[in-house]
């Protein structure tokens, strides 16, 4: 709410940085595959591409007519889809922030759009009641979920690509097979509204934010709910898993940013627990004070450029 990103470093006594450019609430923010470039939407109806670096460099494109609510990178890090107040989904390639084309079969706010693990798909959720299945080549909507209640806050796909999980305001996380399009599992764990969820790389964990100020941890393999965890003093808003799984990341209306480390072979009980390096978005550190770095710089196009020809040296040494 504050309309500045915030990056922060896992090792404690490292500084974290504020960067500085949009002009209203950031609402969402997301790193590349790579880690070598950073996407924030905001209230102020744009996205924004950073270098996560010590200048904060970033470049601005005008997206929408609306709240930008999602961002979210395609797996080869060279696509970029939004979703907006607006009711549309954009895409977008990376390198020239060129706007491709919109999706725009919704009829409320847009929440959520994410791609497929294979870039071939794109889902989407509305505030409209309905979760939407895409196809990023023909453009086309293939198939629309109208089970939810409510308005539908997140939506994200499984590791394998197979399902989507959505979670509401109808206080539910409903997963649905996607090749199928037939409801797979349905969890009332919460007493509130469910604002976010994030698979575990694993694909047989789901961990849930809500408004009832829990987070909540379900076994997609039992079908059942493993732990319920008190840590945010008000609603829970997001929550993210890192890529490894080792960890979890949890932000709330409470000012703070939880870090959680995960395992899910210890002792019940004792599979999840606060790191002690959690720091709050004030700046704040277990340890001592951290330093906030504020620049406001232009991102010239020969740096990204440069940065996503790093990003693509990346994805074929991963691939040789």
């Amino acid at each position: 709410m504050d309309s500045c990103l915030m990056i922060w470093s896992m090792k404690p006594q490292m500084r974290a940085y504020r960067f500085v450019g949009h002009k209203d609430a950031v609402l969402c923010v997301q790193f590349s595959p790579s880690g070598h470039l950073v996407a924030s939407g905001s209230r102020d109806k744009t996205v924004r591409l950073w270098i996560p670096s010590v200048k904060g460099e970033s470049t601005v494109f005008k997206a929408h007519t609306g709240t930008v609510r999602s961002v979210h990178f395609s797996s080869d890090g060279q696509s970029l889809v939004t979703a907006s107040d607006d009711k549309t989904i954009k895409v977008w390639t990376v390198h020239r922030q060129k706007f491709l084309f919109s999706l725009n079969q919704h009829i409320n706010w847009v929440r959520c759009a994410r791609f497929s693990p294979d870039g071939r798909l794109i889902v989407s959720s509305s505030d409209d009641k309905t979760v939407k299945l895409w196809d990023k080549t023909s453009r086309e909507c293939i198939h629309s979920f109208c089970e939810h209640g409510g308005f539908v806050n997140h939506v994200d796909f499984h590791p394998s690509g197979n399902c989507i999980a959505a979670g509401g305001t109808d206080n539910t996380v409903k997963l649905w097979d996607v090749r199928m399009n037939r409801l797979l599992q349905h969890y009332q764990v919460h007493s509130s509204v469910v604002n976010s969820l994030s698979f575990h790389p694993s694909g047989n964990y789901l961990v849930t934010a809500s408004s009832d100020s829990t987070l909540k941890i379900l076994d997609l393999l039992e079908g059942r709910l493993l732990y319920t965890l008190h840590g945010h003093q008000g609603p829970a808003t997001c929550v993210a898993f890192s890529r490894d799984g080792d960890l979890f990341a949890s932000g709330g209306s409470d000012e703070q940013v939880m870090v959680w480390k995960t395992n899910f072979d210890a002792d019940y009980g004792e599979a999840v627990k606060p790191q002690k390096y959690g720091s709050s978005v004030d700046g704040t550190h277990g340890t001592g004070t951290v330093s906030i770095l504020e620049q406001r710089l232009t991102l010239t196009e020969d740096k990204l450029k440069e940065c996503l020809e790093n990003q693509q040296k990346i994805i074929q040494n991963k691939t040789n």
